[in-house]
């Protein structure tokens, strides 16, 4: 006869992808974990113990999230907060991407400004007035503000042409699906 009983050592690795999981959980902000599909008791426990600061304290209610963890579906909050950390990745390249375009904005002025458009799809005329009011500002707090601003512009730009890319891949593979 077969055991079909798993093994003590599977048990305590499972356990111990577990307890990784619970730490992933707790260092995760409260946007983040809105987004995972966590059940109510196991969401209190997460949020109770990011307050915790006291080791053992913090380590008993680890070990909490662990057995909520055990008695919901793990393998599903494991993809979700993979996919999390998928899009993480690609926001930090956004921002990097907006860095350079900003910083070349500024070191190479109206030469940088064509490229910087079909890159980003960003408003010339934008670009343009807040690459002026840096160049003429009088105070280094006016300056501040509009390079502050030129990154923001930058940055929403290339959000909404990976959004609308995003968009038009998936209405494609539904034209796809509906042609097959």
């Amino acid at each position: 006869m077969q055991d079909t009983k798993p093994s003590k050592s599977a048990l305590k690795r499972e356990d111990q992808a577990l307890k990784v999981l619970a730490e992933k959980l707790v260092s995760l902000g409260p946007g983040e974990l809105d987004r995972l599909p966590l059940g109510e008791r196991l969401r209190d426990a997460v949020n109770v113990a990011s307050q915790i600061r006291a080791h053992g304290a913090l380590r008993r209610q680890r070990q909490l999230i662990g057995k909520l963890l055990r008695q919901s579906d793990a393998d599903a909050i494991r993809h979700a907060v993979a996919e999390l950390g998928q899009d993480s990745a690609l926001e930090k390249r956004r921002f990097k991407r907006a860095e350079l375009w900003r910083d070349r904005l500024l070191t190479e002025g109206e030469a940088a400004l064509d490229a910087c458009v079909a890159a980003t799809g960003a408003e010339a005329s934008s670009l343009r007035d807040l690459l002026k009011r840096i160049r003429g500002s009088r105070s280094e707090k006016i300056e501040k503000t509009a390079r502050r601003e030129l990154f923001r512009v930058v940055r929403d730009a290339l959000q909404k042409r990976s959004f609308e890319g995003q968009q038009a891949e998936s209405q494609q593979a539904e034209q796809q699906q509906k042609e097959a």
